[in-house]
């Protein structure tokens, strides 16, 4: 009778232990609000309530900024200090206004206003460039004003027309893979040639987010929520553990170049994969070809003795939770950690401090082929200055 009891006590022991562990799971997963990607994903919402030092920097960072919505605050700054119009010629011209409904691109001919789109998203951080776009339903459209940091004003946006207003080039979710973290889409067949997308505007998960770079955290944030004692990663992409081509990929799924034929949405992409399993071509080669400054980063790395005479990655010089971008003197330090006996001639002294600027010599600003920009009242083409990555010696 004894036995039994005990034996009765200790079954209503591990009945209650495993009820209290089933409820701890489902508090924590109820926590965790539900996101558009799927059931493994949790949000950066969630990400930030134990990395919020990581968050705070993150979301200062080129990375953090790539797309935002193109609200009031966004755009006050420009709409107080400049002229917020630019001419195509003495007849034409577009107009920065506010509206009762919010800021809008107004062209005019004439005098008389014939298109009026209003911003909706923008892409960029802002320490180059500021591009946007507006809904039409749903599609997405690019305008035709862009803000360039280095003119501070409007200039007519990257490959437009330089003697017309252009409201109709359409931004696709192709875009959005390398300037978002997601959107769902639907693409349709509408003649034997020719494919059209809808894509669902509530989707849109704006800049590059914690689970973009380090794979769906739900898991991970469930484990962690319920076990805060327990301070190492489980359950998520940690960079140190990845292979060298793996950590390349990682960043390579967007800073490979625009020209790449996709097999399937990058959006799928986690780390660890192989992104030869995404684009058709082989992004990896570097093969004496002339990769342009936008966008090529990855491709123009490996062509470089650097790399080619090492074991760095992207990460051996960035780590993307900072905002740095700009700081030379960090990033010299960075090149002098492997160059510490390099030795420059007394001419090359003289050009400047070497020791807080390596990049400008050796990874200089140089104009984009794909990217240009014409500014109000002047028919030629500015360059648009991007850094190589492509790192060698300079005349």
């Amino acid at each position: 009778m004894f036995k039994g009891y005990k034996r009765l006590l200790f079954i209503l022991g591990c009945m209650a232990g495993l009820i209290l562990i089933l409820s701890r799971c489902m508090n924590a997963a109820n926590e965790i609000p539900p996101d558009v990607r799927g059931e493994n994903y949790t949000g950066a919402a969630t990400c930030v309530k134990c990395h919020s030092k990581i968050g705070d920097s993150f979301a200062h960072n080129a990375h953090g900024l790539t797309s935002s919505p193109a609200n009031e605050k966004l755009l006050s700054g420009f709409l107080e200090t400049d002229s917020n119009s630019f001419a195509f010629n003495d007849k034409m011209k577009v107009k920065i206004e506010r509206r009762d409904s919010g800021i809008f691109q107004v062209a005019y001919i004439d005098g008389k206003q014939v298109r009026a789109e209003r911003f909706d998203v923008a892409f960029g951080s802002g320490e180059k460039a500021f591009t946007y776009a507006y809904w039409k339903g749903k599609k997405l459209f690019q305008l035709p004003l862009s803000h360039f940091a280095a003119i501070r004003t409007w200039a007519n946006s990257p490959g437009f027309p330089i003697n017309k207003m252009y409201f109709d080039r359409a931004i696709t979710s192709r875009c959005l893979e390398c300037h978002s973290s997601y959107i769902s889409s639907e693409t349709k067949q509408v003649s034997a040639l020719a494919m059209d997308e809808d894509m669902k505007r509530g989707s849109l998960i704006y800049g590059i987010d914690c689970e973009r770079c380090h794979g769906p955290g739900k898991q991970h944030a469930v484990f962690h929520l319920e076990n805060p004692e327990e301070k190492k990663a489980k359950f998520i992409a940690i960079y140190n553990t990845l292979s060298r081509k793996q950590k390349m990929d990682a960043c390579g799924v967007c800073h490979s170049g625009n020209t790449l034929t996709t097999i399937q949405s990058v959006f799928n992409f986690k780390p660890g994969d192989d992104l030869n399993d995404f684009y058709a071509q082989d992004f990896v080669s570097f093969g004496g070809a002339n990769p342009d400054v936008h966008g090529n980063q990855t491709s123009m790395l490996q062509g470089s003795l650097c790399y080619r005479k090492s074991e760095m990655t992207c990460q051996s010089c960035h780590n993307s939770h900072d905002n740095i971008k700009g700081n030379m003197p960090i990033y010299a330090q960075r090149c002098i950690s492997c160059h510490q006996t390099q030795k420059h001639s007394v001419k090359t002294l003289k050009r400047g401090v070497l020791k807080s600027n390596c990049v400008n010599c050796h990874m200089p600003m140089q104009p984009s082929k794909l990217i240009s920009f014409q500014t109000a009242g002047n028919k030629n083409v500015n360059p648009y200055l991007l850094r190589s990555h492509h790192i060698g010696i300079y005349p």
